[in-house]
């Protein structure tokens, strides 16, 4: 692995780095010429995506840590501190879903999801937003927040509801963070993508007999590609895929029964006899 010695580049700090979307943002924004903070639970996991980001000449910092702990945004950002680094690009990715209904779920999981999807994702762009937005403009690049919300963030979701939800909130909160940053030199990103190939569907226990299991789906690395180049751009909110795109915006125009019939068909599972 590199050295963690300051390199003069920018650094971008990526929760939920160890796999899926967060590793493939880790390659793209080291191809780019940043340095990397990894963050997640697994040292090893995370120790592979690091000595991989060599090829890139990068430096990587591994920091393992379960950021539901309590406590866990206030050690994470003094473990960046007394590693003297600064953190030029927050990338919000640890999240997950659980499919059922929402009072036939498990509540503890439940509540973690909600926990890890907006209170922890809201404490890290508090927690290092601040600082980005201060030094903005300092010649490091792009600065801001790149959040990983979802295309479930644009309407509610039967039998996901309180995934579809957490991800309304992160675009919701993305959006007005953006408006509040004008004129600072950073700004914030909601990356939306629709069905992703990584370990997602396995976490949140997606059945074949689901509609949404069958939907055509990107690799990570071709939503990793979009998110980095609408953060560079600057935009405000981007939906990877004109199909994706398509559907995630024409929800503000179908009524409200049949939109939730028809996410209600893709999400709920089919009953065995």
């Amino acid at each position: 692995m590199a050295s963690e010695q300051l390199s003069g580049r920018p650094t971008a700090l990526i929760t939920g780095a160890s796999g899926g979307i967060g590793e493939a943002l880790a390659y793209r924004f080291a191809k780019n010429g940043y340095d990397l903070i990894l963050v997640a639970r697994s040292a090893d996991k995370l120790a592979s995506v690091a000595k991989a980001a060599d090829m890139f000449e990068v430096t990587s910092t591994v920091i393992d840590l379960d950021l539901q702990a309590q406590g866990a945004g206030a050690a994470l950002e003094a473990a960046v501190a007394d590693r003297g680094r600064m953190v030029d690009v927050l990338i919000n990715n640890a999240g997950f879903g659980s499919t059922g209904g929402v009072v036939e779920g498990d509540l503890d999981e439940t509540l973690g999801m909600i926990d890890l999807n907006c209170r922890v994702l809201t404490e890290l762009s508090w927690r290092f937003g601040r600082g980005m937005k201060a030094r903005a403009g300092e010649g490091r690049g792009p600065t801001g927040i790149l959040n990983v919300a979802s295309t479930a963030a644009f309407q509610p979701g039967p039998y996901m509801a309180v995934y579809y939800a957490s991800k309304a909130y992160v675009l919701s909160l993305s959006e007005a963070m953006n408006q509040e940053f004008k004129g600072s030199g950073a700004h914030v990103t909601a990356l939306c993508p629709g069905p992703v190939k990584t370990g997602f569907q396995t976490r949140a226990d997606f059945d074949a007999s689901m509609g949404i299991a069958n939907l055509p789906m990107q690799t990570a690395a071709q939503v990793a590609k979009t998110g980095y180049d609408a953060f560079v751009a600057g935009k405000a909110v981007v939906i990877p895929g004109l199909m994706n795109a398509v559907m995630a915006r024409s929800t503000a125009f179908a009524p409200r029964g049949v939109l939730l019939s028809m996410v209600e068909a893709l999400q709920k599972k089919k009953q065995r006899h």
